[in-house]
């Protein structure tokens, strides 16, 4: 935990990396976060058209990005990317965050990374996915949870409007929930919604209602991860229902948002 005295942000300045119109990162990252955080925001931007090429320019400019906030210091930093996780592939990014960690004097930590150590603290083997991408993307980020060592038991995607990514951005936790109640979610030990752009709150709370396993979003493991390397651990209500593996505390909350 932060252990200056800050009038804002005492326990922790958090900054995050979002791609350009994703309008969904600030609200769930936000409602994660403790009271006396304060949440920072910088935009990672693009004007590439296919999704792929936007990707790799948002890892590829990340120093740049990071280097809009200036003298600021924060004590940890969210890539609030998954997809671009897929793409590159962990090595690269492992080597592209470790070096920006190393030059900023604080964590930076992908969606992609987060998302793995979630799932190996809360011991998943078998892996579930719901993926709002384009079929290509979804088939992706099922290899890459199978290059991770995880026995990916299904893969559903999850319709977008086109093959542009930013359409995920139009989606809604009840988009999620039509496609995946009827998924036989048996053989899994928990169901990953990947992808920071669709609002997951409501489908997670859903789906965890009425299949009995741990549900975890892009959104849920960043936030989580980024508490965990500030030392901020879970501090929500203990009786909120149902009972998150990760955090706890926003699921009364969803409403305000």
């Amino acid at each position: 935990m932060v252990s200056y005295t800050r009038d804002y942000g005492s326990k922790g300045r958090v900054g995050i990396a979002v791609p350009q119109a994703n309008p969904t990162v600030e609200p769930e990252i936000g409602l994660l976060l403790p009271q006396q955080t304060t949440l920072l925001t910088s935009r990672l931007t693009s004007a590439r058209a296919q999704p792929e090429d936007r990707w790799r320019e948002y890892l590829d400019g990340l120093e740049n990005t990071l280097a809009t906030y200036d003298t600021l210091r924060l004590d940890v930093c969210g890539v609030a990317i998954t997809a671009a996780t897929y793409l590159v592939g962990r090595d690269a990014e492992d080597a592209k965050l470790k070096r920006l960690s190393d030059l900023k004097g604080y964590p930076v930590i992908s969606a992609g990374l987060a998302i793995e150590q979630a799932l190996h603290t809360i011991g998943v083997k078998k892996l579930a996915i719901g993926a709002p991408y384009p079929e290509w993307s979804v088939n992706m980020s099922r290899d890459y949870w199978i290059s991770r060592g995880f026995n990916v038991v299904s893969t559903t995607r999850i319709v977008i409007a086109s093959d542009d990514t930013r359409s995920i951005y139009e989606l809604s936790a009840q988009d999620a929930l039509t496609t995946l109640e009827n998924v036989d979610f048996s053989e899994a030990d928990a169901i990953l919604l990947t992808g920071t752009g669709m609002p997951s709150f409501a489908a997670v709370i859903a789906l965890m209602e009425y299949t009995g396993k741990p549900v975890v979003s892009s959104n849920i493991c960043l936030a989580w991860a980024m508490r965990l390397a500030i030392d901020l651990p879970d501090d929500g209500i203990p009786g909120s229902a149902p009972h998150h593996p990760l955090l706890n505390g926003w699921q009364s909350r969803i409403g305000e948002l």
